[in-house]
């Protein structure tokens, strides 16, 4: 991100509106295209949805695994105040940032995360502090297409000085050291390099390993099947 972009606006805490049923969010990914994008069936991920429902329990997010759709790929669906989302100009290698072991993702198309939580109590926690944290509480960060997906299900989620990292998801570079750089997703204040236009627009972009910022959480889950 760029190191002169703060969050300035005032907003009151939301309370974080509950999922709706996987049948329900099946059908949202359906009327975005989601399915097509992944090479997968309508009546399979309908299917896959119903099927779920009794063992996942309340409150579950259903998600396409990243190898099938990427996040350049689905950012562009995600919508605040009527505006696309978008993947920051330098942040072309978006798609290389690949699930990581805390992650622990499912070997299947579709799954299920339980427990989706945005982490405001690790607001200005730097995402080194914040993961070994999460793992102390038995809790594992969301990947970057995750968040999306949860943004997608319920665009409230984002909100001003209240948007979260989703740092299940690293880079590692050809000489094996994980990039410094943690994927984000958060609301465009407009400025730099995103223009005017974009104001308001959900975001997807990035933040240092070592950094800390007052206005985003870490998005996490109690676990995937």
């Amino acid at each position: 991100m760029s190191e002169t972009e703060t969050e300035t606006e005032e907003t009151d805490t939301a309370t974080v509106t509950a999922l709706p049923p996987l049948a329900v969010q099946a059908e949202r990914l359906i009327a975005l295209g989601v399915h097509e994008l992944a090479g997968i069936a309508a009546g399979e991920l309908r299917a896959f949805a119903a099927g779920a429902a009794d063992s996942a329990g309340g409150d579950a997010l259903l998600a396409v695994h990243p190898d099938r759709v990427p996040a350049s790929a689905l950012a562009p669906l995600l919508r605040h105040e009527d505006k696309p989302g978008f993947v920051v100009v330098d942040m072309a290698d978006v798609d290389d940032f690949a699930p990581g072991e805390a992650a622990g993702l499912p070997d299947a198309p579709l799954y299920v995360v339980s427990g989706v939580d945005r982490g405001d109590r690790m607001a200005d926690w730097s995402p080194e502090e914040a993961l070994p944290a999460l793992a102390a509480e038995g809790r594992t960060p969301l990947v970057l297409s995750e968040g999306i997906h949860w943004v997608l299900q319920r665009p409230e989620v984002l909100e001003r000085n209240h948007c979260f990292m989703t740092i299940g998801s690293r880079l590692r570079k050809p000489n094996g050291v994980l990039d410094a750089r943690t994927p984000a997703i958060w609301i465009s204040n407009g400025t730099g390099r995103d223009g005017r236009e974009r104001r308001g627009a959900p975001k997807v972009g990035w933040c240092w390993w070592g950094n800390r910022h007052t206005w985003l959480g870490f998005g996490s889950a109690t676990g995937r099947s």
